[in-house]
């Protein structure tokens, strides 16, 4: 197990070392104007000349890069180049709001989704036929779209949830609900699609295994057989909620915008409008930080379920 583990903790790391890397050359590498773009176009040249010697990007890439690492190993993720705010404290505010939405979403559809998989495998019929249909809708339907219907329905013309904006728990759990459920809603929909059709196949096929009929011949009750189903038939479904993970934090973006969330999506958007590099640079890192856990706990929980994964 601790094998598996290194190697998991290994492959997370590179990709925490590769995605910034190219995130920086990419935007860095393009920030030569961004002096100007920040002063405007009536600034005089000693003027952008003077900025771009204050934001560094006058000096060599190399010489950039390696001064954003050195920076970074000290959990210094420099300052907005518009607003001077520190990007470690504008991101770790806003990824507790993008993080309550995506885990929201993702528990209430992993749980929904493990439920229908499991009925829709052990009584095949109506509820499977629907599950087909809900997964093609699901899949169909845009986030974006079905979030501009909620907001239109629900927050504007019944007036049941907030349209926009968010209230942190601590300063109403009743308002912070309200607040996040119009947003999980939107994110969700895809998510039970895909993780309720994965779980439906993967019980399907344990069920069809020589070990289940020997478990009922020995007189099992149906609940032990289902347990030890479910916990076969669960690695790949966990696999796919990762996925669904990403997908979902993906999603977000769009979702904060159209309810005015102040998450790490919004922030994103509005940094790329505006041209602030380090902003982009903390959301990657961060959001890259994020997958790269998330995958961690998806793969120690697939190898403490499977002890063929951990021996591959």
């Amino acid at each position: 197990m601790l094998a598996f583990l290194t190697k998991r903790i290994g492959a997370g790391l590179s990709v925490l070392l590769v995605v910034p890397s190219l995130t920086f050359l990419l935007m860095f590498g393009n920030a030569a104007n961004a002096a100007r773009q920040i002063l405007g176009e009536t600034a005089t040249p000693e003027q952008v000349a003077a900025k771009s010697a204050e934001l560094g990007v006058n000096r060599p890439l190399y010489v950039q890069f390696f001064d954003y690492v050195e920076h970074l190993f000290v959990g210094d993720l420099g300052r907005s180049w518009f607003t001077a705010e520190p990007i470690g404290s504008l991101v770790t505010s806003r990824a507790t709001v993008t993080l309550t939405v995506v885990i929201g979403s993702i528990l209430v559809s992993t749980l929904l989704a493990f439920a229908l998989g499991i009925a829709a495998a052990l009584r095949r019929g109506a509820l499977d036929i629907a599950l087909q249909v809900l997964a093609i809708v699901g899949f169909a339907v845009p986030g974006f779209w079905l979030a501009l219907l909620l907001v239109s329905n629900l927050a504007l013309q019944l007036r049941l949830f907030p349209a926009t904006g968010f209230v942190a728990f601590t300063a109403s759990p009743s308002q912070w609900l309200a607040s996040i459920t119009l947003p999980v809603v939107a994110l969700m929909v895809g998510a039970v699609a895909g993780v309720a059709q994965q779980v439906r196949g993967s019980v399907i096929d344990v069920l069809e295994q020589d070990y289940v009929r020997t478990l009922r011949a020995r007189g099992l009750p149906s609940w032990r057989v289902v347990a030890h189903v479910l916990r076969n038939a669960s690695a790949p479904a966990l696999t796919v909620v990762a996925l669904t993970f990403i997908g979902t934090l993906s999603g977000a973006v769009f979702v904060e915008r159209i309810f005015a969330l102040p998450g790490l999506g919004l922030a994103a958007t509005n940094a790329a409008v505006n041209g602030d590099v380090p902003v982009i640079m903390g959301v990657v890192l961060v959001m890259t930080t994020i997958v790269v856990l998330v995958n961690l706990v998806v793969d120690l929980a697939i190898g403490l379920l499977n002890p063929k994964v951990r021996l591959s």
